[in-house]
């Protein structure tokens, strides 16, 4: 069976898919990315690859997707299927890169967690941010990460490459997801994402979730990937 290698997001570890991981082994062995050991796309896609099965089926979130954007264009042969979650084929716009060097600053002067815990309200519904239970779940996941993993993923994410021109490229049959209410990553890049890559793409927007729609809306998110993966194979 084709095995699936699932990337996590920013500061996240593989507990991001958690609720995931059981239900998706039935379609074949499920592996978690490493993305803390590099500081450029490139070189994450690249060391993931090193690790990864010959030919997997391919699933990333947030910063996950833009390495999976990457693996698609450094070994789109070992590729059998894309699922992109609330993600973006942008770069970083001039703004956004100037609040990632702010944050690598910070990070390196102590203040990590209380950056992960300022960006709560960002990741999850205004409902879960007040809600111990995620609040932990996010903290723990970047405590996981670690400070220089998170350093990493945030130079890589400021150096990051416009994917929109290479999208028309990806010929696997792809799945986007997003959530209704993600300040982050809105529907309309996930729309974006679909109309760049054409025909054997497909979108779905799930309800009641905003960035994390893997822990804000296990089920329904589990659902849709093992549909898409019977529908593939």
């Amino acid at each position: 069976m084709t095995p699936t290698l699932l990337i996590p997001g920013l500061a996240a570890s593989g507990a991001l898919y958690k609720e995931q991981i059981g239900p998706l082994s039935s379609f074949g062995p499920v592996h978690v990315a490493d993305h803390r050991q590099a500081d450029t796309m490139a070189g994450l896609a690249e060391s993931i690859l090193k690790t990864a099965p010959s030919y997997f089926r391919l699933c990333g979130l947030s910063m996950g997707g833009y390495i999976a954007l990457e693996i698609m264009r450094q070994a789109p042969e070992r590729v059998s299927a894309l699922v992109l979650m609330d993600t973006s084929a942008r770069p970083d716009t001039a703004e956004s890169a100037q609040k990632r060097l702010d944050s690598i600053a910070l990070a390196r002067k102590g203040q990590f967690l209380r950056l992960m815990k300022e960006s709560i309200p960002n990741l999850v519904t205004e409902a879960r941010a007040l809600d111990p239970y995620f609040r932990e779940y996010i903290v723990t996941m970047a405590e996981h990460c670690g400070v220089e993993g998170y350093i990493n993923q945030l130079e890589a994410c400021r150096t990051r490459i416009d994917s929109r021109p290479y999208l028309s490229a990806i010929d696997v049959p792809t799945l986007v997801l997003v959530g209704e209410m993600d300040k982050l990553t809105p529907e309309d890049l996930a729309e974006e994402i679909v109309d760049g890559i054409g025909e054997n793409a497909e979108l779905e927007v799930l309800q009641d979730a905003a960035h994390l729609t893997p822990i804000e809306q296990p089920i329904a998110v589990t659902a849709a990937l093992s549909e898409f993966f019977a529908k593939v194979g």
